[in-house]
């Protein structure tokens, strides 16, 4: 389905190939598509307004409580 999407992983993540991280890609107009590694035949998608507002409320700790 998407396969020559250019799928990005957090620097945070372990070494290349480890199936134990988020990836991310930009779709066409405003979406964006977040998958697991482990399973990257499941893709969510999402507006670009919808996932900033998520990655900031994580930057600000609002999901601590669920790590």
């Amino acid at each position: 389905m998407m396969s020559n999407t250019f799928w990005q992983k957090s620097s945070y993540s372990n070494a290349e190939g480890a199936n134990n991280c988020l990836e991310l890609a930009t779709g066409t107009d405003d979406l964006r598509h977040l998958r697991e590694s482990a399973a990257p035949e499941t893709i969510i998608t999402t507006s670009a307004t919808k996932l900033r507002a998520f990655l900031l409320g994580a930057k600000a700790g609002e999901f601590d409580h669920l790590t």
